[in-house]
């Protein structure tokens, strides 16, 4: 449906017309529906109605102006890219002024999401400008308002044009880097340097060679030595086609903002780094995303797009304002993952969802799988546990922090008498420690 709509030109033009009925001589009264009105006023502004209409008319259909929106299928959270309105027009004798309006979200960050441009006659008229989205998701905008106006500018045609795209913002992958220097030393291990935080040399034999001056005796392959008449030792990889499996929680507790992101944003980051460090390594990696039920489910794979799977599974995933079901995540679990593989839960330590529900579950993973709990620590409580206590207020804010870290490392302690490895580490620390805790566990053989 198309609508008249005054612009700000119009308006300027009806205020300038009652300064010109007072500027012209006055002649008279004109009677209208049976009242006297000033000749004056009935004549300029029948003037000011009459060139308003004429330009209404005038004015070229909306409905004849095509619009298009175009931008990525996917964009990564915190990323730039540029969104672009196209714009076609048929056959006219002259060029149009075309304002149009969209329906972009604010978070996707768009500088603008109103323009005017001249559509030339038989033609088409592109228009772009850059977007940096501020909120992971799915974005779908479904209509845009068009405007065309005639020579003058005082009455445009509105019209509302269903334009459907979609936009899915994924999550980034912040720890790209630690990933690849946790691949590097893997792969130094290999070769029989050791590395840096990493214990032990493998346990999947490879190959046999001769024994060197670093060499353990407790390697040496006795019967290829009595062949050879050469002391032979046997080389040992780290263990390859393994199974990492995520549990993503995706309850109330995730939602709380550490460092000014949500927590669930830091456990994503760290997935998709298991991800890409797991397969880079030749290990197979799966994610399960939970709360009261199961919610998204990636069978474990090896395949090196893996990480990008993950964030594509992740991208429109939000915490829900309920309190996750542990016994139901481990019974998704006994029935998914048979076989011994690293649980790695991603949660937060808090006292009364860890003590009521979670340490109940966890003996039936541990019976069988190596569990670790990654939980993101909120670098702010640690600092105030060193502030100084300069008056009231500081000195009430110090206890609480300790208190809170006390609180948490009693829970860590508990999860660890279970046989748990517990990783709670402020985010600029989460993902370095849970790369060099899965590359310590492969290292001495746990799996």
């Amino acid at each position: 449906m198309t609508l008249p709509v005054a612009t700000f030109r119009l308006i300027a033009v009806v205020f300038a017309a009652g300064f010109a009925i007072l500027a012209l001589p006055d002649f008279g009264g004109v009677q209208l529906f049976g009242v006297v009105v000033d000749g004056r006023f009935v004549a300029v502004n029948g003037a000011v109605l009459a060139m308003a209409i004429a330009d209404f008319v005038i004015a070229p259909s909306p409905a004849t102006i095509e619009v298009r929106r175009i931008h990525p299928s996917s964009v990564t959270l915190g990323s730039s890219a540029t969104m672009t309105w196209q714009l076609r027009r048929g056959g006219n004798r002259t060029p149009t002024a075309v304002s149009v309006a969209d329906d972009l979200a604010p978070s996707l960050g768009a500088q603008d999401r109103r323009f005017t441009v001249s559509v030339p006659p038989d033609s088409t008229v592109t228009s772009s400008l850059p977007f940096r989205p501020t909120r992971r998701g799915r974005f779908s905008p479904t209509k845009m308002v068009v405007r065309t106006s005639g020579p003058l500018g005082l009455l445009v045609k509105q019209r509302t044009v269903a334009v459907s795209t979609t936009l899915r913002v994924l999550p980034p992958f912040r720890s790209a880097d630690q990933a690849e220097l946790s691949i590097r030393k893997a792969r130094l291990l290999e070769v029989g340097i050791r590395a840096a935080r990493v214990r032990g040399s493998g346990t999947d034999f490879e190959s046999l060679r001769e024994m060197g001056p670093d060499d353990e005796s407790r390697r040496i392959d006795w019967a290829a030595t009595a062949r050879t008449g050469k002391p032979i030792v046997r080389v040992f990889r780290t263990e390859r086609n393994q199974t990492v499996q995520v549990l993503l929680d995706t309850g109330r507790i995730m939602a709380g903002r550490i460092a000014d992101v949500p927590r669930i944003e830091h456990a994503m980051d760290g997935a998709m780094m298991l991800a890409e460090l797991a397969t880079g390594l030749g290990d197979k990696m799966g994610l399960l995303a939970f709360d009261q039920t199961v919610h998204g489910v990636i069978p474990p794979s090896n395949r090196r797009r893996q990480r990008s799977v993950v964030a594509e599974e992740l991208f429109d995933l939000q915490p829900a304002l309920v309190g996750s079901n542990y016994s139901e995540l481990v019974t998704q679990v006994l029935v998914r993952q048979r076989r011994r593989a690293l649980l790695v839960l991603m949660t937060d330590l808090e006292e009364q969802a860890v003590r009521e529900y979670l340490l109940p579950a966890l003996p039936l993973l541990v019976r069988t799988h190596v569990v670790i709990v990654a939980s993101v620590a909120d670098p702010d409580i640690r600092l105030w546990t060193e502030h100084p206590v300069v008056d009231e207020e500081s000195m009430f804010l110090r206890a609480a922090a300790i208190e809170e870290t006390n609180r948490r490392r009693s829970v860590a302690v508990d999860l660890a008498s279970l046989g748990v490895r517990v990783i709670d580490e402020p985010p600029a620390d989460f993902a370095r420690a849970l790369a060099d805790l899965y590359l310590d566990i492969k290292s001495i053989g746990r799996l």
